[in-house]
């Protein structure tokens, strides 16, 4: 009697993505070990516990391998190593480049140097993220950010070609980058009751409207060094700023600007008599940040002030939410009716994104 036997060889790589995530989260082999048993998968399996140990190993040994490649990820897709399917490629990149809310407010506007990185011990004590996780997720900010700071066109592109990322976590690197590069303060003590997604959202916004790229503003001259379109602020955009202090400092300009609002919200605001009593001390706040924005040290205050001159005032007085959104339509439409007032272009792009911004800062 003859018996058939089917034999079936492949050299696909395989990937199991829960010892993946152990990895990435910087557990060492024994670790994740652990954590694999106290998951219960040797029940689930029938395995021992030396089986266990040497899938993890075996899985260790061909992420190591692979890291080099994730730190350049085109590179993944066109080796012929390690056999991958396209969409556990993809799985691979995005989740290696994933990062931990908690870290990145940490380093959030910091310069990524080494002076940063020596803080690293500090901060995962502090977020209890491993060490070795803070690391990778440092050094994939500090790797994203030496590729695109100085490249031409959308800066969201740029990632995104460069590190095959979802367009969400593209949108995230970039603001990681726009906010290391121009070095915005996140850490102080009122500034900490705001998410990632809080100034990422904020970012977005400065990028669309305050940076050369935003204006399409390129070099003629082609030996510019302007490159980074979409990294630096528009040093032009803030030095006209400056002409915005005419909205304070002329004293009719303000009465009436603080009129045709008052007109505007008499009846509509729960907080209209608060608002009329702070109206000219809230716009000389807002406007005196626009006219600051020519140094750098005030361009990284930035937070810093609109939280101080805006944030706080309205939140002591229990502005709700509704109520904010409403002024400040009304603050920025009424400025279009001043005939003294020259400058509505400049006006309506420095409040466009002021104004989202506040109302994402804004927690009522």
């Amino acid at each position: 009697m003859t018996s058939e036997l089917d034999i079936f060889v492949g050299n696909t790589t395989l990937i199991d993505e829960d010892v993946y995530r152990l990895w990435l989260d910087g557990y060492s082999v024994n670790d994740a070990v652990a954590l694999r048993v106290r998951s219960g998968i040797l029940e689930q399996t029938g395995a021992t516990t030396g089986v266990l140990q040497s899938d993890t190993m075996d899985h260790y040994r061909t992420f190591h391998m692979l890291e080099r490649l994730l730190h350049a990820p085109p590179k993944l897709l066109h080796q012929l190593i390690f056999q991958i399917p396209p969409s556990r490629q993809a799985l691979l990149i995005e989740r290696y480049y994933t990062f931990d809310e908690a870290f990145v407010r940490e380093v959030l506007g910091k310069k990524l140097s080494k002076g940063t990185k020596k803080d690293l011990d500090d901060i995962s004590t502090k977020t209890g993220i491993t060490l070795k996780s803070c690391r990778r997720q440092f050094d994939n900010f500090k790797r994203v950010f030496k590729v695109v700071e100085e490249m031409r066109g959308s800066l969201v592109d740029n990632i995104q070609q460069h590190f095959l990322l979802s367009d969400r976590l593209a949108r995230d690197y970039a603001a990681i980058v726009f906010f290391a590069n121009n070095r915005f303060e996140t850490g102080k003590k009122k500034l900490q009751y705001l998410s990632f997604g809080d100034f990422a959202f904020c970012a977005e916004l400065m990028i669309q409207n305050w940076t050369l790229g935003a204006v399409g503003e390129a070099p003629t001259d082609p030996d510019s060094q302007v490159d980074d379109m979409d990294v630096d602020l528009d040093k032009e955009f803030l030095q006209d700023l400056k002409e915005l202090k005419v909205l304070v400092a002329d004293k009719d300009l303000l009465d009436l600007h603080k009129s045709l609002v008052c007109t505007a919200l008499r009846g509509k605001l729960g907080v209209f008599s608060e608002m009329e009593t702070n109206f000219k001390n809230l716009s000389r706040g807002l406007v005196n940040v626009a006219a600051k924005l020519t140094h750098n040290k005030d361009v990284r205050d930035l937070f810093v002030d609109l939280v101080e001159k805006f944030v706080e005032p309205c939140r002591s007085d229990h502005w709700p939410l509704s109520d904010v959104r409403l002024f400040l339509s009304q603050y920025s439409a009424s400025v279009h009716s001043l005939d003294g007032f020259r400058h509505q272009a400049l006006w309506d792009r420095y409040m466009g994104t002021l104004r989202g911004c506040l109302l994402r800062l804004y927690h009522d």
